[in-house]
């Protein structure tokens, strides 16, 4: 059994967890996350904290019992304070806006591409930084990843989209004789 799983997970003042019906609810003061709980665990919400069980001894529920741990300390940190990623847009000539829900690049290619901001995240847009924001851990990394996909930072002149800590290793390129 994971190490995260065997003590309870503390819930804060403000926060409540309540586990029914095969989900367990996140509540806090800024936002409310539910997530699916898989048949092989056990969450119980008890006065000292949060407790996650196998309910057998296969290799699966040992293994859920970590994963099921972390996700319910990341849902709890994300309603108190929300999680951000940091992307910067590096290139001459590159830039994004904000309009509405979407973010629109143009980043060298014929035409602008946009994406939709997904439900339940916030984006802010200052010159060349763009600030990912939400409550779940999951949802603000993947569009972080969506939105760096849409150029990826390349090794030569580290022209695209970069996270804000990410360190690109740049390559020589050609010499001349």
């Amino acid at each position: 059994m994971s190490r995260l799983a065997k003590k309870p997970i503390a819930i804060p003042a403000k926060v409540q967890v309540t586990s029914e019906g095969g989900t367990l609810t996140v509540k806090g003061a800024k936002d409310t996350l539910t997530r699916a709980i898989h048949s092989a665990v056990s969450i119980v919400v008890g006065p000292e904290g949060v407790e996650i069980k196998p309910n057998n001894n296969t290799r699966l529920a040992t293994a859920l019992t970590g994963t099921f741990a972390a996700h319910v300390k990341a849902m709890i940190m994300g309603v108190e304070t929300p999680f951000k990623k940091t992307l910067q847009l590096n290139g001459v000539g590159y830039k994004v806006e904000l309009k509405g829900k979407e973010l629109v690049f143009a980043v060298g290619f014929s035409h602008p591409v946009a994406l939709t901001v997904p439900e339940g995240l916030t984006a802010t847009v200052t010159k060349n930084v763009i600030v990912i924001e939400g409550a779940d851990k999951q949802r603000v990394g993947q569009f972080a990843a969506e939105v760096r996909g849409v150029k990826p930072p390349e090794p030569y002149l580290g022209k695209g989209i970069k996270y804000d800590d990410e360190v690109i290793l740049r390559k020589q390129g050609k010499k001349a004789v």
